[in-house]
């Protein structure tokens, strides 16, 4: 203090007004008992509520954990079912396109063998040979038929050629008898 003692005076009493708007601030920022009381109560339960929530996490964390690896299943299981489905789809088109070429490749082949075995004449043949096949078998089952007919309704001329023997009665009537093994004579 070599100066002037005003100026010593003037800074302490600057200093004390500075000090006196600091108290002033203090005042009007800080709390009476009662704002207190609820301020500490409202971080009481806080902090009892973040207890709390420290203990549930475990077991809500797990049900977090289960419903996204469910989702996450159902996720692969759908991406799963989509691959496969196309997939089947392409596998579907390109057996398609190789029925396709079987078709042609043999209708080729078909049309080849008519060309190299005779086409019209073979085919011409083979019908005409297949008519004479079943005509043949039709007659073989006619006649065997027939002559059994023929046999039932005229007995008496056929009875000779059929192996059997015509009988008389003492009545008049006659049968044909036919020996399935004739007795030695």
């Amino acid at each position: 203090m070599s100066g002037n003692p005003g100026d010593a005076f003037d800074i302490l009493s600057q200093e004390l007004t500075a000090l006196r708007r600091s108290i002033e601030h203090l005042a009007r920022t800080s709390l009476d008992k009662q704002e207190a009381e609820a301020l500490h109560k409202t971080l009481a339960q806080a902090v009892g509520k973040m207890e709390r929530a420290a203990e549930n996490a475990p077991a809500s964390l797990q049900n977090t954990l289960r419903n996204d690896r469910d989702q996450v299943v159902r996720n692969a299981t759908a991406a799963a079912a989509s691959a496969a489905q196309g997939v089947l789809t392409d596998v579907a088109g390109e057996l398609a396109k190789e029925r396709d070429a079987f078709r042609r490749a043999a209708g080729e082949a078909r049309r080849e063998a008519w060309r190299w075995f005779g086409g019209f004449w073979v085919w011409l043949a083979s019908v005409g040979a297949a008519g004479a096949l079943l005509g043949a078998l039709a007659a073989f089952w006619i006649t065997g038929r027939g002559d059994a007919r023929e046999f039932g309704r005229f007995p008496s001329i056929y009875c000779d050629n059929a192996g059997g023997q015509v009988v008389e009665q003492d009545n008049g009537s006659s049968y044909c008898a036919i020996w399935i093994n004739r007795p030695d004579q």
